[in-house]
């Protein structure tokens, strides 16, 4: 059902230079540019995607409150590595990778520019 999903920044490189180095471990790569007001990232272009742009309106990004974007990997051991490596890469922890009830593990995050993300996994326990 999602196509893309959006995301905004302040700092078109900045956030081009971390997501290309959070993503790419991932087999994820920019699959789209705009110019100097963003990119996309994706596995294909028949896949869903992530965009982050500067608004179209001109004014500063902000994160949405209570908005946040999930990105599914393979296990815990990939949550554990894609997340470490968004704080590494200046992000801030919003909680810590590990499991959150029944068959499911995840670590969120906010990126430079404060949007909230988490990268998840379902473990079938």
């Amino acid at each position: 059902m999602i196509g893309y999903v959006t995301l905004g920044t302040n700092d078109i490189a900045r956030a081009r230079a971390y997501y290309d180095a959070l993503l790419e471990p991932l087999g994820i790569r920019r699959i789209m540019e705009f110019g100097p007001r963003g990119s996309a990232w994706g596995s294909g272009m028949d896949k869903p995607a992530l965009g982050v742009m500067t608004p179209f309106d001109g004014q500063p990004a902000t994160g949405g409150n209570g908005t946040m974007v999930a990105i599914a990997v393979e296990n815990p051991a990939q949550v554990d590595a894609a997340y470490q490596r968004a704080l590494a890469l200046g992000g801030r922890d919003e909680g810590p990778a590990g499991p959150r009830g029944d068959g499911f593990y995840a670590g969120y995050f906010r990126d430079p520019d404060g949007n909230k993300l988490n990268f998840f996994c379902l473990t079938g326990k």
